[in-house]
C-alpha cells in the first residue's frame, strides 16, 4: 500500500513568521561574538607580559592571521552555502572553534597563539557569515536593516560582555587560563544548538527568488562575475566593500593597539577592560536602532555619517589622555560603527539577487574582514616606526577618507528612497526585454537600457 504523501512545509518570509529560528540564530551569533570578545582585552597583554614581545608588528601578528583566515572563510561560507546549504557550514565553523580556548590556555609559545587565531578566524568566518545569510533568507526584503541590526547587536554586545568578563577574570586570577574557560562554554553551546535545533534556510532564498518578476528567466551567474561586481564593477557594492574594509581596519587597530596605548597611559587591567568593552557595547546597542533606521532613511546617509563619526572618535582618543576622554572617544567610535555595520550588509541584500546573494555576502565579507589584517599590519609597522599615537591617527585619517569615498561614489539602494535599486522587472529597450536579475544580465542590460534613455533622464545606480 503506498504511503500517503506528506505536504511540503509552507515557506513564509518575514521576521514575525520565522521568529523562532531567527531568535535561535541571534543567540548563536552571540556565542560567536563571545569567542572573539575573550581576546580583545587579554591577548594583547599576553604578548607583552607572558611572551615578552617588544615589536608591535609581531604582537599584532595574531590579528593579521585572524583577519586573513576569516576573510577567506567568509568567501568560502558565502559560496558553498549556496551549494551545500547553510547549516552544514555553520556546524563546521563550530568544530573549528572548539580547540581555540584550549590552545590559548596551554600555549607554550607565541606561535601557538597565532595558530589559535587561525582556527578562530575560520570559526568566525564560517559561523558569522552563515548566521547573516540565514537571517537575510528568513526575513525577506522588507526588514533587512532591522534583521542585520539585531544580528550584529547580538554579536557585538557579546564581544563587549566577553571583553569585560575576561578582563575581570584576568585581573583577579591572571591572564591564563581562567578567562578562557568561558570560550569552552561558548563553543560547546554554539555547536550543540547549531547541530540539533537550527534548520537550513536555503529554501527561503529560493522561495524569495520565485517571487520576483524575473524568476522565470534568471540566468545563473559565475562566481567570477559575482566577485567582480561586488569588488569594483558595481559602484554601490564597491563603496560598501571599501567601507567595510576600512571599518575593520580601524577595528583591528583598536583590538591590537588600544590596550597597549591605554597601558602606556597608566591604566590598570580593570580600566582597560572597561574601555575595551565600551566600544563594542555601544556598537552592539546602537545597531538595535540603526539597522531599522536605515530601512526608513536609506543606507547611504548612515554609512557616510558613520565613517565620519568613527574618525572623530579615533581622533579624540589619540589627541587626549585619561580614562574619561578615552571613554568618550570609544563611545563615538562605537556609535559610528553601529551606523555603518548593519547598513552595509543590508545594502548587499538590496542589490544582490537571492540566487547569488550569499556569494555576494561572502565576497563583501572577504574585503571587510581583510581589513583586520591590513589594519593590524599597518598599525604595527607605523607604531614600531613612529609610535602608538601616529599609528592610531593614521588609521583615523584613512577612516575619514573612506567616508568621503562613500559620499562621492555610492548611490542609494533602498527601493523606497530611490529608483536606482537593482531592478526586479525586465528592462525594456528597443523592443527587447532584458532581465537584470543576475550579474551577467546586469552587465548586459545597462548599456542597451542607457542608450535608449533620454538625455534628460540619466541612468543612476551601479554603473561607473
Amino acid at each position: 500500500m503506498p504511503s500517503p504523501s506528506v505536504a511540503a512545509p509552507v515557506i513564509r518570509l518575514g521576521l514575525r513568521e520565522n521568529w523562532q529560528q531567527f531568535a535561535l540564530l541571534v543567540l548563536i551569533n552571540a556565542f560567536v561574538g563571545g569567542m572573539v570578545g575573550l581576546e580583545r582585552t587579554v591577548v594583547p597583554l599576553l604578548a607583552e607580559q607572558d611572551f615578552g614581545l617588544a615589536s608591535r608588528t609581531v604582537a599584532l601578528s595574531v590579528i593579521v592571521s585572524f583577519g586573513v583566515v576569516k576573510a577567506l572563510a567568509n568567501l568560502f561560507a558565502g559560496r558553498f552555502s549556496d551549494r551545500v546549504g547553510r547549516k552544514q557550514i555553520l556546524v563546521a565553523g563550530w568544530l573549528f572553534g572548539l580547540p581555540v580556548p584550549i590552545i590559548i590556555m596551554l600555549a607554550p609559545s607565541w606561535d601557538w597563539i597565532v595558530l589559535a587565531n587561525v582556527l578562530l578566524g575560520i570559526n568566525q568566518g564560517l559561523c558569522w557569515s552563515t548566521t547573516v545569510i540565514m537571517k537575510i533568507d528568513l526575513v525577506g526584503p522588507s526588514r533587512r536593516g532591522l534583521a542585520m541590526g539585531l544580528n550584529e547587536a547580538a554579536g557585538y554586545l557579546a564581544v563587549a560582555a566577553a571583553a569585560l568578563a575576561s578582563g575581570f577574570l584576568a585581573s583577579r586570577y591572571g591572564l591564563r587560563p581562567e578567562p578562557f574557560y568561558l570560550g569552552l562554554i561558548f563553543a560547546v553551546a554554539g555547536l550543540l544548538l547549531s547541530l540539533i535545533f537550527v534548520r537550513d534556510s536555503h529554501a527561503h532564498a529560493r522561495h524569495e527568488a520565485t517571487l520576483r518578476d524575473d524568476a522565470a528567466t534568471h540566468a545563473a551567474p559565475s562566481f567570477r562575475e559575482i566577485f567582480a561586481l561586488t569588488s569594483w564593477k558595481d559602484r554601490r557594492l564597491f563603496a560598501v566593500s571599501q567601507a567595510g574594509l576600512v571599518n575593520n581596519l580601524n577595528d583591528g587597530m583598536a583590538w591590537g593597539l588600544f590596550p597597549l596605548f591605554f597601558t602606556a597611559g597608566g591604566l590598570g587591567i580593570n580600566q582597560i577592560a572597561i574601555l575595551a568593552a565600551i566600544y563594542p557595547a555601544v556598537w552592539g546597542l546602537g545597531q538595535l536602532g540603526t539597522g531599522a533606521l536605515s530601512d526608513h532613511v536609506g543606507r547611504k546617509p548612515l554609512i557616510t555619517g558613520g565613517m565620519a563619526l568613527q574618525a572623530v572618535g579615533i581622533f579624540v582618543i589619540v589627541a587626549t589622555t585619561g580614562f574619561t576622554p578615552w571613554a568618550i572617544g570609544a563611545v563615538l567610535l562605537g556609535l559610528g560603527t553601529a551606523m555603518v555595520y548593519p547598513t552595509l550588509l543590508a545594502t548587499i541584500g538590496d542589490v544582490a539577487h537571492p540566487e547569488w546573494r550569499a556569494s555576494a555576502v561572502g565576497v563583501y565579507r572577504l574585503w571587510r574582514d581583510g581589513g583586520y589584517a591590513i589594519g593590524a599590519l599597518l598599525a604595527g609597522i607605523v607604531a614600531d616606526l613612529l609610535g602608538l599615537r601616529w599609528a592610531i591617527g593614521t588609521v583615523g585619517m584613512l577612516t575619514l577618507i573612506s567616508g568621503v569615498v562613500v559620499a562621492i561614489v555610492m548611490t542609494e539602494t533602498l527601493a523606497s528612497r530611490t529608483s536606482s535599486a537593482l531592478p526586479s522587472k525586465p528592462v525594456i529597450a528597443h523592443g527587447q526585454s532584458i532581465v537584470a536579475s543576475s550579474p551577467r544580465a546586469m552587465l548586459a542590460a545597462r548599456p542597451i537600457a542607457e542608450s535608449a534613455s533620454a538625455p534628460s533622464e540619466p541612468q543612476h545606480g551601479s554603473k561607473w
